[in-house]
This record gives structure tokens, sequence and C-alpha cells, in this order.
């Protein structure tokens, strides 16, 4: 592939991710602009809206965890060029996330209701604020990295890149885990809870935590102790209030 292809391919599939990504806090908001939201779509049984609604959940987890793993990654490569794999997967990710867009059915029971407007308040704040830390998150460990666009650049420049290298900025000095915690709350703090929207807020909390699973068994395979004392420090999605020392 040639080194301006890359960038292209790069560009391309990361413009589209940030506009799947804006239009998931639509969706997950259930905003009343949108057409297609968490709570407003194709009717159905409520039967058949769950089954197809756990199937398509289903399906994020599958292709967000497989094509996330090392194995994958080194038969993947053999495929698609290293410099835009990532953009690839990246890609992936946003084909997914428009085909739960597209094909959520909504279950409008609802299983809670905050009407006191301070209270209603606060559970939006808390929804912008995952969103928002989930944002800032990215670039505390490296955003241009994490959605495929440094390496085509390094690419597109003939340079390799560094060695990646356990480090704590930011939030992550805090927790493990600061963008699972930041969805965590974008998903959790509504003031109209459906089932429908339970139903997802539920089976991505599960995801997540199979996610961080299999992140922090890659995570300790390639640091290894370094990686074995941050755990001891830092609590995974909840800060502990007494940090062991680094050394």
């Amino acid at each position: 592939m040639s080194r301006l292809l890359a960038i292209v391919v790069a560009i391309v599939a990361y413009a589209i991710f940030f506009a799947t990504f804006l239009y998931l806090v639509v969706f997950v908001g259930d905003f009343s602009f949108a057409t297609l939201t968490v709570d407003h779509g194709p009717g159905g049984p409520p039967l058949t809206a769950a089954l197809v609604d756990i199937g398509l959940i289903a399906l994020f987890g599958l292709q967000h965890s497989v094509m996330a793993r090392q194995g994958f990654k080194r038969w993947w490569t053999r495929i698609v060029p290293a410099p835009i794999e990532r953009s690839v997967f990246v890609l992936a990710t946003s084909i997914v996330l428009i085909v739960i867009f597209l094909l959520w059915r909504p279950i409008h029971p609802i299983v809670w209701d905050v009407t006191r407007p301070a209270f209603k308040q606060v559970l939006w704040a808390l929804f912008w604020v995952g969103w928002l830390t989930v944002l800032i998150s990215t670039f505390f460990i490296n955003h241009f990295e994490l959605f495929g666009l440094q390496q085509a650049w390094l690419h597109y420049h003939q340079r390799e890149a560094e060695p990646p290298q356990l480090r704590e900025p930011g939030l992550y000095q805090w927790v493990r885990h600061p963008i699972y915690l930041g969805f965590f709350f974008a998903f959790w703090a509504i003031p109209t809870m459906t089932v429908g929207h339970l139903l997802l807020a539920i089976g991505l909390s599960v995801y997540m935590l199979i996610g961080i699973w299999l992140e922090e068994r890659d995570l300790v395979a390639f640091h290894g102790a370094a990686y074995h004392d941050y755990r001891g420090r830092v609590g995974m999605l909840i800060p502990r209030l007494r940090r062991r020392s680094a050394g």
C-alpha cells in the first residue's frame, strides 16, 4: 500500500468513527431531534425486540474483543497492511455501531423515571461527564494512535513507532480504565430508563467487564511486573483512597 493511500484510509476511517461516536451520544441520550435512538425506532413484539437487541450487543462485543486481541492482529496483518490495521479496526467498529443504530428495537416499558428537576439535572450532568471522560481519556494515552492516525502518519514519513511504555497520565493515576468508567456513566446516568435502554446498559456493561479482563491479560503479558504493580496500586474503575507508592 502506498504511503499516501494509508494516510487517506486513516483519515476517512477516523472521520467516519468520529461522526459515529457523536451519533452514539445522541442514540444513548434519546434526544428528540433524532429518529433512531435507543427508545425510538422500528417497533415489534417485546420478545423479538429483546432477541434482536441482544444479538446486536453480542455482535459489537464479538467484533470489538476479537479484533483487539494480539493473536488476531498477528494473523490479520498478513492480509491488511500494518499501517492501517488500527484504522480498519476503527472502521469495523463504526460499521457495527451503524448497524446497531439501524436495527435496534426499542422496548418501551419504563423501569424508572426521575421527574424531580434537581435529581434530573444531576443525572444529565453525570451523562455528559461520562462522555467527556471517555473523550479526554483518549488524549491522556494517545488519541491519534488509538484511532489509527499516528500509524499511518509514521508510515508516510517512513518512521518507526516507539515501543509501548506503561504510563500513568492524568486520570490513569486514579483508575486503570477511565474510558470504560466514562462509558458506565454515559450508559447508566439517564433520567428515564426504559427496558430497552436497561438492556443496552446491562449488555454493554457486561461486555466492558469482559473487555477489561481480556485487556488486562494482554497488558500483564506485555508489561509483566510493571503492570502487576500498577494494578496493585490503582483501582480498576473506582479510585482507591489509599494508594501504595510506585516505589
